[in-house]
């Protein structure tokens, strides 16, 4: 995207210049997600040494992940004003101080607090789409990101798989506090060398930062109000975390406790658009003039990107966490399905996302950023629609090969989006890839909701009908990145930085 960056193909097997930022990008992420995942394939471990209820150790499920909404938020601001080099290589290294806490917790109580905290550094994958953004030119950069996320992504399925072999290995009743151990020595460790290898852009190009901190600037007052509605979803979603913890699911808070936590939900919304007025304050001033043409970026961009990824990342972290139990409830009487054999199909989803994100990045670099996001949607939506109609009386192969099609699309799809985050607004990249990537957690939150009021095929009917929606919105609200952006430099001049 910048000048002085080499455009040369991506050669995997490279290790110099852009590519080492790359490698070095994914692999951050990639750890990020192993210490973020490490406590799920040791939970029964856990549950043994502690003594643990079932509505604890759900609590402790949900408490992993309700930081990371707000955290995407707060790291893409920090990273659009710090640099991706410093900050996550502060993330890592206070990620492995709270991961030791956690190994070492003698108390119920202790877990659920360093949990919530660790919740923190599954926000990591934002700075990493910073740095790539700033590396690769706009041809490359949806490759570039998809690799970069696939690869990441795939830190969890690394946990799932390495840590209770690691646990069993170690032995004795507490190995898997040793395992939990092990992944915050492999963060603090890379933490520096991650700051000692990358630099947050090529020699002789800007790093161009936010003039604020604590909002995004927007470029009219339609779009002020647009963010400040875009930004409700973002508490709502844990708002209804804590509707599962309350009376109504699984009853650990009160009534009154819980009524707390909406109050204070409610009040931090507040603060977000007292603070989205003061950064963009001048857009009401008396006599106020627009903001220069060159400054200009249409927030319904934003929008139509947090959406899309709601329903391609959201769908999937909800898909996977039901689809072995669908599989199995459905065949395990006509086709003597296993839980295990169940485990292994539905792991198709999920894992189709290392070959298939990159795939939707390169496809968007190859033939249309919006052309390809929009065709993701409409195949999502179709793919849904199909697994809606499974059931016992089809045959396991159809099955199969129907939810290996919605997966490629959901996954391809996540790629898209990522493909157009960095060239939205080059100085507010972090920002833009931290609200997204939070919509995505919100997505995985609505759709699990919706499953805990309706059957599987009402579920899968729900996302079909959302990504349909939202494929008709992107269709309006989407533009496909051409020509040029603009930024200004610290001496007042501007700097044409092309976008394709």
């Amino acid at each position: 995207m910048a000048s002085g960056v080499d455009h040369s193909k991506i050669n995997l097997f490279s290790f110099t210049g852009k590519m080492k930022i790359l490698h070095m990008s994914w692999l951050a992420f990639f750890i990020s997600f192993v210490v973020w995942f490490n406590f799920a394939p040791l939970v029964a471990s856990i549950r043994e040494t502690f003594g643990l209820s079932d509505q604890q150790v759900k609590l402790l499920l949900i408490l992993n992940v309700a930081l990371t909404i707000p955290a995407r938020i707060i790291i893409g601001m920090l990273v659009d004003k710090y640099g991706p080099k410093i900050t996550f290589s502060v993330l890592l290294g206070t990620a492995s101080a709270v991961c030791f806490l956690f190994a070492f917790a003698d108390s119920f109580e202790r877990l659920a607090i360093y949990r919530f905290m660790l919740g923190f550094v599954g926000a990591g994958f934002v700075i990493g789409i910073r740095l790539v953004s700033e590396w690769f030119p706009a041809r490359q950069v949806g490759t570039a990101e998809g690799i970069y996320g696939g690869w990441g992504n795939f830190g969890s399925a690394a946990a799932a798989m390495a840590l209770p072999t690691l646990a069993l290995w170690i032995g004795g009743d507490e190995g898997w506090r040793w395992a939990i151990a092990t992944t915050g020595v492999i963060a603090l460790a890379f933490s520096f060398v991650f700051y000692f290898s990358v630099s947050n852009n090529p020699k002789g190009t800007t790093y161009y930062r936010p003039r604020n901190l604590g909002a995004m600037e927007v470029s009219s007052r339609g779009d002020f109000f647009l963010y400040c509605l875009m930004t409700a979803p973002l508490y709502l979603a844990l708002g209804v975390l804590a509707w599962k913890i309350g009376p109504a699911n699984l009853g650990i808070f009160t009534a009154a406790e819980t009524w707390v936590i909406y109050g204070a939900l409610l009040v931090l919304y507040a603060y977000q658009v007292l603070q989205i007025l003061r950064i963009n304050r001048s857009l009401f001033a008396d006599g106020a003039k627009p903001v220069p043409e060159i400054h200009r970026y249409r927030f319904s961009q934003v929008a139509a990107l947090n959406l899309s990824y709601m329903v391609t990342f959201g769908s999937e972290l909800a898909v996977i966490s039901m689809l072995p139990l669908f599989f199995f409830d459905t065949f395990r009487d006509t086709m003597d399905l296993s839980i295990a054999q169940a485990g292994l199909i539905a792991s198709v989803f999920a894992g189709l996302n290392l070959v298939m994100r990159p795939a939707g990045g390169m496809i968007s670099d190859r033939f249309g950023r919006k052309k390809t996001l929009l065709l993701t949607l409409a195949g999502c939506s179709f793919g849904y629609f199909m697994m809606s109609q499974i059931d016992a009386g089809w045959s396991i192969l159809a099955a199969i090969g129907v939810m290996t099609l919605a997966s490629v699309f959901v996954n391809a799809g996540n790629g898209a989006v990522y493909a157009l985050v960095p060239l939205v607004k080059r100085r507010l990249t972090g920002q833009v890839a931290g609200t997204t990537g939070a919509f995505g957690n919100v997505g995985g939150v609505a759709f699990l909701t919706v499953l805990s009021f309706v059957d599987a095929h009402m579920f899968f009917i729900v996302i079909g009908a959302a990504a349909a929606i939202v494929c008709l919105i992107a269709a309006v609200a989407l533009n496909e990145p051409k020509g040029y952006m603009y930024e200004e430099n610290e001496d007042g001049s501007i700097e044409k930085i092309r976008l394709h």
